[in-house]
């Protein structure tokens, strides 16, 4: 047994230096005693587990294990999950459209994608699947997990969910389908408000995010606030984070990371101009935003540039390096820690909002049917020459308003605040990126 792995314990190895003296071990050495060890229960499984098993299986199951031991994001990738990391990075693959980790052994929800099966059924962010197909979860790696949800498009699979507040488990039923996340949209909330949507950090996302910034300033009025909306956005490729927050800034530091090896010692900077020209931010973040939406949403409190608001982030600040082993495999190691302009590590502890609300569930209380002057017949004009709105005109430019409340509170109450940001710097005529700063300061004392 020993001979037959010899040559896998000499790549293992590399350059190191092997000792017998298994008391005085040091750095680059691999203890003999301890692969003694390893080669031993690896006989004792080949010989004597109740089903047969290749070395090849062995070998590359031993391989899974160091890496899952490491950290919840280092894994090992096959050919199936090597093709599907090459095309995540695109934006279109196949399945239930759920960003996934692992914890106590649980699959956990990290965000559900937009326009996907998963986001149309419900799912929410820190959700636990327990069951795929009556299979327990418990036990299976997060490859395994994944490929138990993927499968043929058209195809079911019944997910058994916990979630918080809920007492007992239940079951939902998606139907799988091709995935093709549209990573950034945007509309028009009120004449002067933007809003930006971000779902996923893609290969293209910030020449999407520019071209979508240039849309909204060309459709009138001028704009007077836009809403980033990173929220439920799972994070993705770190260069694409930095260009996004580069948009808004004129100068500075975006992110730096660190870690063991040489070239995992970066540091990203904006290049001169900010496409929007100072136009107050309030970027809307929860517990579904994860790794790139926390270094967007970190680079732009850190500079004072945007208002943060909704919960706090996921807390993923750590970067993972994709490194092929061979033609079809590779694995995905977490190589570095990334930290915000100011130096703050948002690993384990993610981005807390300047102003914190919850989403909610809100209901407009209508008011009772009233009367005022201007419904009054016979009534005096006005003498300023302004025009004359009765009791249903009002209604139908409150209608917009109210449903907002309803269906996102907290996107509501970020137009709102940029409207106020509007109002004061019209009042004391300070920049746009002026007041922006001024009330995010305010946000930091209260």
């Amino acid at each position: 047994m020993i001979k037959r792995l010899m040559p896998m314990l000499a790549l293992l190895t590399a350059t190191n230096v092997w000792s017998d003296d298994l008391d005085k071990t040091t750095e680059g050495q691999l203890p003999l005693n301890d692969l003694r060890t390893f080669t031993k229960v690896y006989s004792h499984i080949r010989s004597a587990y109740v089903e047969e098993i290749t070395d090849q299986e062995l070998l590359e199951y031993a391989i899974k294990g160091m890496l899952s031991e490491l950290d919840p994001h280092s894994t090992y990738l096959d050919a199936n999950s090597f093709d599907d990391l090459q095309v995540n990075t695109t934006g279109e693959f196949g399945g239930l459209g759920i960003e996934v980790g692992m914890e106590n052994g649980f699959v956990k929800v990290i965000s559900p994608i937009d326009d996907t099966p998963a986001s149309r059924a419900g799912i929410e962010a820190g959700d636990l699947i327990i069951r795929l197909d009556e299979k327990p979860v418990k036990g299976m790696s997060l490859n395994e997990a994944v490929d138990n949800m993927r499968g043929p498009i058209g195809s079911d699979i019944v997910v058994t969910l916990v979630r918080e507040g809920i007492d007992q488990p239940f079951d939902i039923t998606l139907t799988r389908d091709t995935i093709k996340v549209r990573s950034v949209r945007s509309r028009i909330i009120e004449p002067g408000y933007g809003y930006l949507r971000i779902a996923q950090f893609q290969l293209k996302t910030g020449e999407d995010v520019a071209a979508e910034i240039k849309r909204l300033q060309s459709k009138g009025p001028e704009l007077k606030g836009l809403v980033l909306d990173l929220r439920n956005n799972p994070g993705g490729i770190l260069q694409a984070s930095v260009e996004v927050a580069d948009l808004f800034l004129d100068e500075g530091l975006v992110v730096y990371t660190e870690g063991r090896i040489d070239n995992a010692d970066l540091s990203y900077s904006a290049t001169p101009g900010d496409m929007t020209n100072g136009l107050p931010v309030v970027v809307l973040i929860n517990d579904g935003s994860a790794s790139a939406s926390e270094i967007v949403a970190g680079a732009l409190q850190d500079h004072s540039r945007a208002i943060i608001m909704g919960t706090d982030s996921f807390g993923k600040g750590s970067v993972q390096t994709v490194i092929p082993i061979s033609e079809d495999r590779a694995i995905k190691l977490t190589t570095a820690l990334y930290f915000t302009p100011k130096g703050r590590s948002i690993q384990a502890q993610g981005i807390s909002p300047d102003i914190n609300i919850e989403r909610a569930e809100v209901t407009a209380i209508s008011s009772k049917i009233r009367v005022t002057e201007a419904d009054l017949e016979g009534h005096l004009g006005n003498a300023n020459g302004g025009e004359e709105s009765g009791s249903k005109d009002r209604e139908e430019k409150n209608a917009d308003r109210k449903s907002l409340i309803s269906t996102d509170n907290q996107l509501f109450e970020a137009v709102s605040l940029l409207k106020g940001l509007h109002i004061f710097s019209k009042g004391s005529s300070p920049s746009p990126a002026s007041s922006t700063t001024l009330a995010a300061s305010e946000s930091d004392n209260s």
